[in-house]
This record gives structure tokens, C-alpha cells and sequence, in this order.
């Protein structure tokens, strides 16, 4: 069997086929494909990841496989959180493309750490949080100030400036850190669903209940239990969880058997609850007890400075996940800098994806971008990149293949020649891994005319 193999036990035929196919587009590795218990037939070391789906018996297949190896991390698919115990990912279906990235890099950021004995690090808050404007630099502070205690935090912002991520840096610096986080979304949840959905029910307690289920504030007992749009939920709602809060107790619907709650709140709204409790739609005693520390984060147009720092994160995350590389302009930097970003930070990261797929290890330029973004009269931005990643350089026949339309309002040809040439001589100095030599033969010229031109654009290379 090849090393580095993602092990694949997923009962349910066509979730089986999607993640196949997702984890063979990623290059993660040969995908073996195994019922429950067949990955003892190999070695630890052979195994990349194991990827679960949701059965009577994934519990004590956790506890199996963590015995057996406890440097093979796992991925859930479809699970309740109560599995989460020992897990170092977790996938929901409908599959978003950007949730499976983020779980399959996080666990395999476990492997790596378990592998070289050390334990898995906290996420960084500067990595989750990327910036250096004043703004950031606040929301930094206080998720850092309140991470250790148990206080209800009220997270406010516009639909994509990250506060999921927001609410999860508090879990991972939190003394709950080991137990689980559980998100809600309580907007997307039908009003007369959200009872049971929050609280669990008994078998019987209305149509369709068939089995006793737990609610998420059993699946987050000791842990985190993560209230997004809490200004969507009903206004019964809102009274029985007000009752939880006070009383730290619940019972599932059905039932008069009262629950203890060990939970800590977090919320988080894109509306002005201000305003919600003027129109009689939010309840101020909630309000109150769930805004015992308010973090506001700034819509992305508030906060310019960082978006090419985001811009080079997200990039660098793409490249470590196997997606490609891409490089921008100063002029494309320029022009995205410009746009007013009405979706925030997930549009751009989006956006950046987008870009991935469209020009694999290419350079974009304004008018590469999608129609939208291309802004009139931007300034141009200069890209620093932080730990390169080698970009594999186009053969020439395909350089010249598909000669480069120019644009109806004309362009700045010495800017852009000097913008392609920057990014061959970094693309040949990385594949070269620096021998300045051998990255001159890449490109047709002498060394000494390459050591000019590098003296020419300031990069500073040793032999």
C-alpha cells in the first residue's frame, strides 16, 4: 500500500463518490476506500487521514483507531457533534469546498505536529485573524481578554467579516478548548424546528419524532455552543433561551426531566439589535444577558490596508492545500484594494479561488479580474509575498500560444513587461532553489545578466 494514503469509510454511496472525487482533485494521496475496521490491515504510517462517516459504531471506531495510532487524525463527515471527542475535523453535507479545505488542512496540520512530537498548537490569532489595522489589532485584543472566562460574548459585523472565525478563536483559547464547539444557525433554521433542534425531544413528542434526539446544548456540554444570527430567532424562542440562561438548565421537548447546561454562549448578528428591540422583534433582557462582551468587527472597505495581506494569506493557504498557485499585478492588487467588497472577507476569499482555477500559476492583471472588480483609475500596489511558493513556469510553447489581448483603453506596456519579468526570474530562482546559475539557464541568459536584473528589481538571492 502507497504511504500517505486517506482512508475512505463512508456508508452512504453518493457522499462517498463526492469526497473521492474532492480528495483526488486535492492530490491528497491514494484514496482507499474500506469498511469499518479494515485500516488495521495497515500500518500507521501508511495512513494520512480516515475519513468517517456517520454509522451506530463511529464512536468506538474513534476509539479503536486512537488507540491503534494516536498520530492518524480524523475527519467526521455528516456526524452530530457528539462524536467530537477525539476528532481533528469535521464536514457537513451539503459539502462547501471551502469547509472541506479548511478541515482537511487542519487535520492534517494535526498529523504533521503529532508526528514531530509536538502537541497541536493553538491557532494563532494573527493567522486566523489576518491584519494590521488598528481595527483588527482591537479584535485581537479583546477575544484575547475574554478567551479564558466564561462570559457570554455578543459578536457583531456584516455578513462575511468573519465571525465564526471569531467565535472559534475564542473555543481554541479557551479552558473548553478539548470539548466541543457547536454551531447554530439560527437563521436557517425554521422557527418551529429550532425548539428541538436547540433542545433535543423524547420519541413521540410530535410527528415524525421516531428517536429520541439531543439538542445542541447537549452536544456542547462543556464546550462552546456558537449562536449565529441569534437576531433571527423567534421571539418564543428567545424566551426559553433566556430561561436556559438564567436557570442553566433545559428540558427536550417532551420531556419534564430538567438538564444541567454547561455552556458557554457565544452569539453573533449582522442586524442592529438596537433597532430589533425598538420594533418590539429582539428581547431586551436577552439582549442584555447575551451582550456581556460585545465584539464588533469592521466591514472589510473599513479596513483597506490589510486586503492585501488577506490577499497573500489566502494564497499561500491555497498553495499549501495543492490548488495551484497565482500571482497579482500591482495594478490588479490596486484595483481590488478600490472595490467597496459588499460580501467582505468571504467574498474576496472566493474571489481568490475563483482566481486559482482560472489562471493556475499565472500572473493576473486588472483586466484577468472579473468585470466588477476592475476598478477605474486604481492605483497600483506592489505584491510582497511572504514565504514564497514555487510556481511551476509555463512552457514556452504555451506562452506563446494564446498572445495577450490589449486592452481597449491602452496599457502601461513597461510596467507590465516589468511585472512578467519579476515573475519568471522569482519562478526560475525558487525552482533552482536559489542557485542563481542554474535559474539563468531556466531563462535563456547568462548569469551575470541575471544578477543584473535581480540588482535592477532589489532581491537579494545567495548562490
Amino acid at each position: 500500500m502507497a504511504g500517505d494514503s486517506v482512508w475512505l469509510i463512508e456508508p452512504d454511496a453518493a457522499r462517498r463518490a463526492q469526497l473521492r472525487l474532492l480528495l483526488e482533485f486535492l492530490g491528497l494521496g491514494p484514496v482507499v476506500e474500506a469498511e469499518a475496521g479494515q485500516w488495521r490491515k495497515a500500518e500507521p504510517a501508511q495512513m494520512r487521514m480516515l475519513l468517517l462517516g456517520h454509522t451506530p459504531q463511529a464512536q468506538a471506531e474513534i476509539a479503536a483507531l486512537r488507540e491503534w495510532s494516536p498520530a492518524v487524525p480524523v475527519v467526521l463527515s455528516a456526524a452530530p457533534a457528539e462524536f467530537g471527542a477525539d476528532v481533528q475535523g469535521r464536514i457537513d453535507f451539503p459539502l462547501t469546498n471551502e469547509q472541506f479545505f479548511a478541515e482537511l488542512y487542519r487535520a492534517d496540520a494535526w498529523r504533521r505536529a503529532a508526528l514531530s512530537g509536538a502537541a497541536p498548537r493553538v491557532p494563532e490569532l494573527a493567522r486566523a485573524l489576518v491584519g494590521n489595522t488598528p481595527a483588527i489589532h482591537q479584535v485581537r485584543r479583546l477575544i484575547e481578554q475574554v478567551a479564558e472566562t466564561d462570559a457570554n460574548v455578543l459578536i457583531l459585523g456584516e455578513s462575511g467579516t468573519g465571525k465564526e472565525v471569531v467565535a472559534r478563536s475564542l473555543h481554541m483559547l479557551s479552558q473548553r478548548r478539548e470539548r466541543a464547539f457547536v454551531p447554530v444557525n439560527c437563521g436557517a433554521i425554521p422557527g418551529d424546528l429550532l425548539e428541538s433542534e436547540l433542545f433535543g425531544h423524547e420519541k413521540g413528542a410530535f410527528t415524525g419524532a421516531i428517536n429520541t434526539r439531543q439538542g445542541r446544548f447537549e452536544l456542547a456540554e462543556g464546550g462552546t455552543l456558537f449562536l449565529d444570527e441569534i437576531g433571527d430567532m423567534p421571539l418564543p424562542m428567545q424566551v426559553k433561551l433566556l430561561r436556559v440562561i438564567q436557570e442553566r438548565t433545559f428540558e427536550r421537548v417532551g420531556s419534564n426531566r430538567s438538564i444541567p447546561a454547561d455552556v458557554r454562549l457565544v452569539a453573533a448578528t449582522h442586524r442592529n439589535l438596537d433597532s430589533n428591540i425598538q420594533d418590539g422583534r429582539f428581547r431586551e433582557d436577552l439582549y442584555y444577558r447575551l451582550n456581556v462582551f460585545p465584539i464588533e468587527l469592521p466591514p472589510l472597505r473599513e479596513r483597506r490596508e490589510d486586503i492585501p495581506l488577506l490577499i497573500n494569506e489566502f494564497i499561500i493557504r491555497l498553495e499549501k492545500m495543492g490548488r495551484g498557485a497565482v500571482r497579482l499585478t500591482p495594478g490588479a492588487m490596486g484595483s481590488l484594494c478600490d472595490y467597496p467588497w459588499p460580501g467582505n472577507v468571504r467574498e474576496l476569499a472566493n474571489l481568490m479561488e475563483r482566481m486559482v482555477i482560472m489562471f493556475p500559476s499565472g500572473l493576473v492583471d486588472v483586466r484577468d479580474l472579473p468585470p466588477k472588480f476592475q476598478m477605474e483609475g486604481a492605483r497600483a500596489i506592489e505584491v510582497v509575498l511572504p514565504e514564497p511558493v514555487a510556481m511551476p513556469a509555463a512552457p514556452a510553447a504555451a506562452v506563446s500560444a494564446a498572445p495577450a489581448r490589449l486592452p481597449a483603453d491602452g496599457i502601461d506596456l513597461k510596467e507590465y513587461l516589468a511585472d512578467l519579468e519579476l515573475s519568471f526570474i522569482n519562478q526560475a530562482l525558487d525552482e533552482a532553489d536559489g542557485v542563481v546559475a542554474r535559474a539563468a539557464e531556466r531563462l535563456g541568459m547568462r548569469r551575470t545578466t541575471l544578477v543584473e536584473k535581480m540588482k535592477k528589481y532589489g532581491m537579494q538571492r545567495g548562490e
